[in-house]
């Protein structure tokens, strides 16, 4: 009796090369659908599903391989007697190599427009089915589901049989395919029928590249992205020039993405530990990136910067100047690319940058489980603010309070942001006490911090902020609100002569 394989593929990337292998083998070779016609088009003797089942498909192709000729054949144990004698009196005959890859649920629901009827469609019953039967019996059945396995298999069959170690590690690549599957149509009917906190939360993401290491070179690491990822994304970073991502890396340039994207006018934002150290608006790309550099030229060194426009000739000659790690912008002109690329180790990304428009948890690890939340996308208006004090900003102090308050958003807390005119002059990023924090800004914020503005990402338990604030010259707050004592921020601003805002919206960052 000839050893049988069952193919049924969607990607028939180098199907017929590895179906001849199999049929050189002695294999006899099942089909279904458009497989079988390619095999058969390719002069190859495979037979419809229907010549082993004795059954035509049916309900528009839903019902094709889910019968007992073909399951039986591939769950039943070659070492179980009794398994092999119901196979010898029902006449069914093992299936021994099977090829399986799955209906292109991703791309499907990736396309604009798609309906729900669509998706459904394209959803794979029997696909997942016989490659979860052939998984589970491994320990004689081959079960290949990625084309890139192929010359693999053919190898193994060669040496009269695949080893089982190695059936085994197939196996387990198709659970973790159908699992991902699965987790892609689960979240699809998760976020059509609007659950926000379902009883099981399912993530699957798709493996972009190893990693040399971690946050440090004992700890292993990998990248991997969401199916289906759109826009703005480092999942979607195109890149250009320089050497390899780290895990580092591609933390900071998320997080300088994450800030850039806050602005519509040209702006820059250079990143270090996944804190700005500067942030500038400019009328154009050059100007912004000349304010965020001056914000902090010492500790942009070694950074990342993350550009809203294309970077041109006049923005690359200064960018140039310093040693950066990594420049994100949504393009770079072919002048900016010879310019930079002088430097063999800097990484050149270019990321669209528009929103994705995607509400996309943010997921945080914790030993033995995960924390899910709403990614921070509050923001604030001049129509949202109350101002509770009797000195109330004047435009160009409402405008800065604005911008600083955008940046502050992205800091780590306790943080506190002084600035002035569409840049950042002092940033206190992490500290254990809101004080401490305004001291780091004003600090760095040295003489310019007179006239300035500053933000809090929360509202102060009592004035000894504002006082801090009144010192370095501070001229108007922006800050949450909130607090059983506000009245004693409000007070100490009334008595130094500070406007002070109140949003009503926290930005703490952890």
């Amino acid at each position: 009796m000839k050893k049988r394989a069952l193919l049924s593929v969607s990607d028939k990337s180098k199907l017929v090369e590895f179906a001849t292998g199999l049929d050189k083998l002695g294999y006899e070779l099942v089909s279904t659908g458009g497989t079988l016609k390619a095999l058969q088009e390719a002069n190859l003797p495979a037979i419809p599903v229907s010549a082993v089942t004795n059954f035509e498909e049916i309900l528009d192709g839903r019902v094709k391989t889910l019968h007992p000729f073909i399951h039986a054949g591939l769950l039943a144990r070659r070492d179980d007697q009794s398994h092999q004698k119901q196979m010898t009196e029902l006449d069914i005959q093992p299936i021994d190599v099977v090829v399986v890859n799955l209906y292109p649920f991703k791309r499907t629901i990736d396309q604009e427009g798609v309906t729900e009827e669509q998706a459904i469609e394209n959803i794979d019953i029997g696909g997942p089915t016989m490659l979860r039967a052939a998984a589970k019996n491994f320990r004689d059945v081959t079960v290949v589901v990625d084309p890139s396995d192929y010359d693999s298999v053919i190898d193994q069959l060669n040496q009269n049989s695949s080893q089982v170690d190695f059936r085994k590690q197939l196996a387990a690549k198709v659970f973790r395919h159908t699992a991902n599957y699965d987790a892609m149509i689960a979240n699809y009917f998760t976020n059509i029928t609007g659950e926000t906190d379902p009883e099981t939360y399912t993530m699957t993401y798709e493996k972009v590249q190893s990693l040399r290491y971690g946050e440090n070179p004992h700890q292993q690491a990998a990248f991997y992205q969401e199916p289906n990822v759109k826009g703005a994304s480092i999942a979607n970073a195109k890149q250009l020039h320089g050497k390899e991502l780290s895990y580092n890396n591609i933390q900071d340039a998320n997080a300088a993405l994450e800030m850039v994207l806050e602005y519509s006018r040209p702006a820059a934002v250079a990143v270090k530990h996944m804190n700005p150290c500067g942030v500038g608006i400019g009328e154009n790309i050059a100007s912004a990136y000349a304010k965020a550099y001056e914000a902090d030229s010492m500790s942009i060194f070694g950074g990342i910067v993350a550009l809203n426009r294309q970077v041109d000739k006049e923005t690359a000659n200064q960018l140039k100047e310093i040693f950066l790690e990594i420049i994100i912008a949504p393009s770079f002109s072919q002048e900016a690319i010879e310019l930079l690329t002088v430097k063999p180790n800097l990484r050149l990304l270019e990321i669209p940058m528009e929103s994705n428009g995607s509400n996309t948890k943010k997921v945080v690890s914790v030993v033995g489980g995960l924390l899910v939340q709403d990614r921070d996308n509050g923001t604030v208006t001049e129509e949202d603010i109350t101002i509770p004090t009797e000195r109330k900003p004047d435009t160009q102090e409402l405008t800065d309070l604005l911008f600083a308050w955008n940046v502050v958003k992205h800091v780590k807390s306790n943080a506190i942001v002084v600035a002035k005119g569409d840049q950042t002059l002092g940033i206190g990023a992490g500290q254990m006490n809101r004080v401490g924090a305004a001291k780091i800004a004003f600090e760095q914020a040295g003489e310019k911090a007179t006239g300035a503005v500053m933000s809090s990402d929360a509202f102060f338990p009592m004035p000894d902020t504002v006082e801090a604030a009144a010192k370095a010259g501070i001229k108007a707050i922006i800050q949450p609100g909130g607090s059983k004592r506000d009245q004693d921020s409000i007070d100490a601003c009334n008595n130094y002569g500070i406007a002070m805002v109140f949003t009503g919206m926290r930005h703490f960052k952890h």
